[in-house]
């Protein structure tokens, strides 16, 4: 696999908004792969800040680049044009305020030769602005796994895999146009759920290779009130598709996914303001409906711990006032 033409073509696909300070870390990361077969597809998403014509700059540098500008719309409109435009067999998808390892869409493609898998991923871990490494949120294997279909989804249910495309590669094939829902948060978790059933399996290699930057103002951590009330909103939606999945696909894990269920709205009611909780906000009074509907299945639930079923007991009883005393609490903990 040293010879271009026995590298299969890899499409990195790069959405892009406002990101002027972190652009150029993650390209070169990307330009410096020691796989040389790349195109490189910067989306532009209607940045405002000089990123548009910064992509430009990059596309003058390196004849791999392919750049693309387009009003704002989203990450996921902008992946998704991306996906349109990609000539290559695989794709890999990088965000860009992220970076990756030298090596790692070799690792990545050599792996789906190798296996004839049509997904691929590699570990990832977050750093902060000053290069500090943060606690690891997915922990890659100690050696190479393949890992079937069923697995990884209640692995996923579970809270233990990474449902990030970023960390994999995937075979041009398997993704379908429009792939990405747009206007919803947690697009990575609902494509893959959806992807899973026809893929088979999920090679899992044991390097780290993706780096997270964690910052304040980035897309999943914006510190604007309704979005981070989004983020969870759409995890809940995200658990009620997995939920009739599971039902219809995989019953044996319908109590990892009930499990999951409560999880999520766990979440919901736990993070979002206080004075969201109210008659007006359908989505919180459907959210209590259905801890009160599935109170009794949750406290048999083996999955739950007793503290995700006191909790659970608590929001059914008084959410609102729960959620003052647990702030309270947390304040004067703080």
């Amino acid at each position: 696999m040293n010879k271009l033409q026995n590298q299969p073509l890899i499409s990195v696909i790069v959405p892009v908004y406002n990101t002027l300070k972190y652009l150029p870390k993650c390209v070169d990361s990307i330009t410096a792969q020691t796989w040389k077969n790349l195109e490189i597809l910067l989306v532009d998403d209607g940045s405002t800040d000089g990123t548009g014509a910064l992509c430009d700059e990059l596309a003058g540098k390196d004849s791999r680049i392919k750049v693309y500008h387009k009003k704002n719309g989203g990450s996921s409109s902008a992946r998704n044009l991306g996906i349109e435009k990609a000539q290559g067999e695989y794709l890999g998808f990088v965000d860009s305020d992220d970076y990756i390892e030298p090596d790692m869409y070799e690792r990545l493609a050599e792996a789906a030769i190798e296996y004839n898998a049509h997904i691929i991923q590699i570990g990832r871990n977050e750093v902060d602005e000053a290069g500090n490494l943060l606690p690891d949120i997915c922990i890659p294997p100690d050696k190479i796994e393949s890992i079937d279909s069923q697995s990884f989804l209640k692995e996923l249910l579970m809270h233990r895999g990474d449902c990030s495309f970023c960390t994999k590669l995937i075979r041009r094939e398997s993704i379908p146009e429009e792939a990405f829902p747009v206007g919803v948060l947690n697009e990575d978790f609902h494509l893959l759920i959806h992807m899973l059933p026809a893929l088979g399996k999920v090679i899992s290699l044991p390097a780290v290779g993706y780096h997270v930057l964690y910052r304040m103002g980035s897309n999943t951590r914006k510190e604007n009130k309704d979005h981070f009330s989004r983020v969870f909103a759409d995890s809940v939606d995200n658990a009620d598709v997995a939920f009739s999945m599971v039902k219809e696909m995989y019953p044996e894990l319908e109590p990892v996914a009930l499990r999951f269920g409560v999880f999520q709205r766990l979440e919901y009611l736990l993070h979002i303001p206080v004075g969201q909780m109210n008659r007006d906000n359908v989505q919180y009074r459907e959210i209590v409906k259905w801890l009160r509907r599935h109170w009794c299945a949750a406290m048999s639930n083996p999955i739950l711990t007793v503290k995700n079923k006191v909790y659970h007991t608590l929001f059914v009883m008084a959410p609102k006032g729960i959620r003052v005393i647990h702030k309270f609490l947390r304040g004067r903990k703080n």
